[in-house]
């Protein structure tokens, strides 16, 4: 390796309007790492930010040849933030971690020791004690109840910004989207298991105000089924619209067969098959049930053409 690519930790820091911070975090970082004896480099992600993030970033990079700055043109999103410095990192570790100095770089050498000595993929911190409103606590614990029971990783803040990875993990997955939140679901789908916990501590909110509202929890909880099902039947669309579809026809056909036999051998009234509720509870299920299926017949067919349909993470090779 070049000396570039031996660094232990990478940090990893996405940022939007957070120039009143960043030379803050940055000596904060930087004491833990020379206290500690890492080797390591900090990349700052520019979110296109409208303050003068990017001017403090140029600053501290040339006081200190470890900082790295990326800059997007507009604001794109943490998602797009975090993907664009998993793909430059290079440190062995990686950590993530917001800018507003609400997560404390001082639980980074202990993030680092579980990944490296407790053979972790994933280490997430846990806000166990929050300096927030109520308003947005509660949600965050419903949020996180039912994270934990969809996605069957047993995490009490999924969404923390504060976790360390493998290296070989953020080189592996793509995020995209919001899906930033789930980035543990993600991992675990592409055969990183081995993830734990961390209580951290969760400091006070020093400059500025929070960047995500309340519409975060509507947004959070859409994207919550939608990675669910693209992990689940990403690679096999026809497992779930075909099973429904299936399940939808023969309830339709099971209810016209009774429909006929009841007219044909026990109905005396005389009245058309047409006339009776059951028949449209039927037909709307064939019909239901029909489209499911060619749903997931086209989803198939979208897979056989997709690029990535043979993508597979191989671990070792001899």
């Amino acid at each position: 390796m070049t000396e570039k690519e031996n660094k232990a930790i990478s940090i990893v820091v996405p940022l939007f309007n957070e120039d009143e911070s960043l030379p803050e975090l940055h000596a904060w970082i930087q004491k833990v790492m020379l206290d500690n004896g890492f080797t390591y480099e900090i990349l700052f992600i520019n979110d296109g930010s409208t303050d003068n993030s990017w001017k403090v970033i140029e600053t501290l990079q040339s006081k200190d040849q470890n900082v790295r700055g990326i800059k997007f043109q507009r604001n794109y999103g943490k998602s797009a933030a975090l993907h664009v410095g998993f793909q430059a990192c290079v440190g062995q570790v990686v950590i993530t971690m917001d800018a507003d100095l609400q997560d404390s770089p001082d639980e980074i050498p202990e993030l680092y020791s579980m990944i490296t000595e407790g053979q972790y993929d994933l280490v997430s911190g846990w806000k166990k004690k929050r300096h927030d409103p109520l308003s947005k606590t509660i949600p965050t614990k419903i949020y996180n109840g039912v994270n934990r029971w969809m996605s069957g990783i047993k995490l009490h803040d999924m969404n923390c910004g504060l976790k360390a990875y493998r290296r070989e993990v953020v080189k592996s997955i793509e995020i995209f989207g919001e899906m930033h939140r789930y980035i543990p679901v993600i991992a675990r789908a592409a055969g990183f298991g081995k993830i734990g916990e961390k209580v951290v501590q969760h400091q006070e909110r020093k400059y500025g105000k929070s960047k995500f509202g309340l519409n975060r929890f509507i947004n959070g909880f859409l994207d919550m089924f939608t990675i669910t099902f693209i992990t689940r039947f990403g690679k096999k669309p026809m497992h779930f619209f075909g099973l429904l579809g299936t399940l939808m026809f023969l309830l339709g056909f099971i209810v016209t067969t009774w429909l006929i036999i009841d007219k044909l051998f026990i109905d005396t009234t005389g009245r058309l098959i047409a006339e009776r509720p059951e028949f449209y509870i039927a037909l709307t299920s064939i019909i239901v049930g029909t489209q499911l299926f060619l749903a997931g017949f086209i989803a198939e067919l979208i897979g056989r053409n997709s690029t990535t349909r043979n993508n597979y993470l191989i671990e070792k090779e001899i």
